[in-house]
């Protein structure tokens, strides 16, 4: 009993150190989001879901911190994407609010919540040779953001990732003899897919 109690309690720890985490990356004292140790805990999570808990208190105490993870992931996906798209929706709000007086300008589509999946909207992401890491980061967040619409995990790390997205760039270049190549998330039969598309410039 008391190692199962220190299950738990390392798992509630866990959870409390990367929000910190989270909360330094989102303040800017953090460079990258803590990709690894949130990999890493949701490892020890599927291992501890595993088990069969007979116990209702202890059984209770996983739900609710399953429950309180489950809520966080939600929270740090939903300001990943405000941090990339965020800003330019408060500028056009901005402009709006502080210049009612000049003519209405034409009617822009409505703007809402982009989705990779649209097909009126350009969902490619360019990734040029010797790309900073930005469009990996970017692509990797509408992956995660499918899976959160799906109720599923992210299957694969953005190390993991970022090394694929090279080889697959590295592949379509050659073949293609382009510099830039274009990559865009989409779900296909309830899978999340990355497909590739050679730039022609």
């Amino acid at each position: 009993m008391i190692k199962q109690d220190d299950e738990l309690d390392k798992l509630e720890e866990d959870i409390r150190k990367l929000k910190n985490k989270y909360d330094q990356f989102f303040a800017g004292i953090q460079k990258f989001p803590p990709m690894h140790e949130r990999r890493v805990l949701e490892v020890y999570i599927h291992e501890l879901g595993k088990q069969k808990i007979r116990d209702n208190t202890r059984r209770f105490r996983y739900s609710q911190l399953l429950t309180r993870y489950n809520q966080l992931r939600e929270l740090w996906g939903r300001r990943m994407r405000e941090r990339e798209e965020g800003p330019l929706d408060f500028r056009r709000r901005s402009a709006l609010l502080n210049a009612p007086s000049e003519p209405p300008a034409p009617k822009p589509a409505p703007i809402q919540e982009p989705r990779v999946t649209l097909p009126k909207a350009d969902p490619y992401v360019r990734v040029a040779t010797g790309a900073n890491g930005d469009e990996i980061q970017r692509l990797y967040g509408d992956i995660e953001k499918e899976h959160l619409r799906l109720g599923k995990l992210p299957d694969i790390t953005i190390e993991q990732f970022r090394t694929m997205v090279q080889k697959q760039s590295e592949f379509v270049r050659e073949k293609y003899h382009v510099a830039v190549v274009a990559f865009r998330v989409d779900v296909v039969d309830g899978k999340v897919k990355l497909k590739a598309k050679p730039i022609q410039e």
